[in-house]
């Protein structure tokens, strides 16, 4: 399912014009930006065969000319500025991944893969690994209080929690790592059962944020260069670096290869 990555790169529409349509699904982005939340909703999307329409999300801080919140709008049509916004139909808004993993079963193609597993033991299981990678406290969110900065103090960035965070970080991949391995021998590429889950797609994308990753992969633009520096410097945190194993690699690899848009398509300047 991999594709290639367009030169003439994706089509933003405003997020104004976002709220005002009643048909399709709406996601908000930053062009030429990773924002990993948004990237891994769009391979879910990718997966269930449901066309995005790419919404542009509104940057965080004062607009220096005109003074005012650039996400004041967002909030108000939301109640909240967390990027990804998924706008479904006439629907509410769903910024809450389990939400929008949720209503992507509902809308993807009915020949697409089920990314929540009919047996009720996977379910849990697919759920809860799910929690440890985006829920708080758990991977992203530790990830990104390793540093003081705006997102950082979004996440309750102290020094305290700052110092704990890479032990957080490690328990998690040597979680993930040990489910691969067991489930390697009993045959199964997969984190969950015998095929593709939810959980698949969340971590292969989501651990871009630990592992120094190729642009056959993600692509460098100018605007995201800083990020992936970031990530693939959180690779070389000692407590990381030591969970971090081949299976990792692999598994990124192959999920993404084989069910996502790879070389992802960012929008903004290529390098």
């Amino acid at each position: 399912m991999s594709s290639e990555n367009n030169t003439v790169g994706p089509t933003f529409i405003t997020l104004d014009e976002a709220a005002q349509m009643t048909e399709g699904v709406r996601i908000t982005f930053v062009s030429g930006v990773q924002a990993l939340y948004a990237e891994a909703l769009k391979n879910i999307c990718f997966v269930k065969e449901i066309p995005v329409i790419r919404t542009l999300h509104p940057l965080m801080g004062v607009d220096k000319e005109t003074g005012e919140d650039r996400q004041a709008r967002l909030y108000e049509l939301t109640s909240q500025t967390s990027l990804p916004t998924m706008f479904v139909d006439t629907e509410r808004p769903r910024n809450v991944w389990i939400e929008q993993l949720a209503v992507a079963e509902q809308v993807g193609s009915e020949t697409s893969p089920a990314l929540i597993p009919a047996n009720v033991e996977h379910r849990v299981t697919m759920f809860g690994l799910c929690a440890v990678v985006l829920g708080e406290d758990g991977l992203v969110w530790n990830v990104r209080i390793l540093n003081d900065g705006p997102l950082g103090r979004k996440y309750g960035y102290s020094e305290e929690a700052s110092a704990a965070a890479p032990v957080k970080v490690a328990q998690i991949v040597a979680l993930i790592d040990s489910r691969l391995e067991e489930q390697a021998a009993r045959g199964s590429k997969y984190l969950v059962g015998d095929a593709l889950t939810a959980a698949d797609i969340y971590w292969a994308t989501m651990s871009m944020i630990i592992t120094d990753t190729p642009p056959d992969l993600m692509p460098v633009t100018q605007q995201n260069k800083g990020m992936l520096k970031f990530f693939a410097s959180n690779s070389q945190v000692p407590e990381i670096a030591g969970a971090l194993s081949d299976r990792i690699a692999q598994h990124q690899r192959y999920i993404l290869t084989t069910y996502c848009e790879t070389p992802a398509v960012l929008g903004g300047d290529p390098l």
